[in-house]
């Protein structure tokens, strides 16, 4: 299919995912309403009277809307850590990103005084800065000797993530009470209940920002996927876009996870589904990628929040029951063509 008329197809499914998510739940908001309420607030006339307004305009609408751009920034990251260590099995939490982001947003939960802060930092602006200290340690782990290769990269991630993954885990059992210990799980198996208007700025310009450094890197992402030698051969600089590359992908996942937890399977299956559509040139590949993940996590979020009366899903349990099934049929067929 044409690169366009596929975002073309993803952009109305974007819509019709945003207009279902906000018109089903327990109160349900028929379609035509939501729009209703929506015009009104963009153009200023008084509101519909009633809590209808108030279950669209305030709860339902910011938390649609996050979850489009946090899909979208997942897609966007996941396409491009492949390219960056040349493995289609890779995903944003390969560098050990999400494990930075998780011990700093554990640590203010459990260790947080009655404000919920830890020197200053709530749970969203500690989990920003455990995912910077955390790309730290892995840039400076990956960088010893002077080399930089995908193969190191991977490895101090994966290590680095793994031991503060401990600290992690070491935190949960330190946790007060059980009502605590469940607050802790649940953020690290992901979420969007916190959703507000005042949110959405940071995570909107971390994605739009993203989405140009990565679209203007394009060409060198499709010059990676042949090898270095073949890279710097056409005239790429080979080094200085991996950090650049490196940079840009973990600031990403640092604010995507502060905002919503750690999400799996987004990041990774969303670029091998839009390869099968568009082909593995990122210039297609890196919008497409990022509705793709914009319409999947609203799909998910919205089976999160509704598929059960009395409780509301995380939206990891989710995603694993979606994309691990998903992630073996498309390994299958991989398999079958080669």
């Amino acid at each position: 299919m044409p690169a366009g008329w596929a975002a073309a197809v993803l952009g109305l499914a974007l819509l019709a995912a945003l207009t279902t998510a906000v018109s089903i739940g327990s109160v349900d908001v028929p379609p035509g309403e939501v729009w209703s309420v929506v015009a009104r607030r963009l153009t200023g006339r008084p509101p519909l009277p009633g809590t209808r307004d108030l279950i669209v305009w305030q709860l339902r609408v910011p938390r649609a809307l996050l979850a489009a751009l946090v899909g979208a920034g997942l897609g966007l990251v996941g396409a491009a850590v492949q390219a960056l260590v040349r493995n289609p099995l890779a995903d944003p939490y390969l560098l050990g990103i999400s494990s930075g982001a998780s011990l700093g947003a554990v640590g203010v939960i459990v260790l947080g005084t009655a404000g919920g802060t830890v020197a200053g930092l709530g749970v969203s602006g500690a989990a920003f800065a455990g995912a910077l200290g955390a790309f730290a340690l892995v840039w400076a782990m990956a960088r010893r000797g002077g080399g930089f290769s995908p193969l190191r990269l991977v490895l101090a991630g994966v290590g680095i993530g793994q031991f503060l993954s401990g600290f992690t885990s070491y935190l949960v059992l330190q946790a007060g009470d059980e009502q605590q210990t469940r607050g802790v799980l649940f953020w690290l198996m992901g979420s969007l209940s916190g959703a507000t208007w005042d949110g959405l700025a940071v995570p909107a310009a971390a994605v739009l920002l993203g989405l140009a450094v990565l679209q203007a890197r394009a060409r060198g992402l499709n010059a990676l996927l042949m090898g270095d030698e073949t890279a710097a051969s056409v005239g790429v600089p080979v080094a200085r876009l991996r950090r650049e590359l490196f940079v840009a992908t973990s600031v990403l996942t640092g604010v995507l996870v502060a905002v919503s937890g750690a999400i799996g399977f987004v990041g990774l299956l969303v670029p091998h589904v839009c390869r099968l559509v568009c082909g593995g040139d990122h210039r297609r590949l890196l919008p497409l990628s990022a509705l793709t993940g914009a319409v999947l996590l609203v799909v998910v979020d919205t089976v999160a929040r509704t598929a059960l009366d009395t409780q509301e899903l995380p939206i990891g349990v989710v995603t694993a029951l979606i994309g691990a099934p998903a992630l073996l049929y498309l390994l299958d067929r991989r398999l079958e063509r080669s």
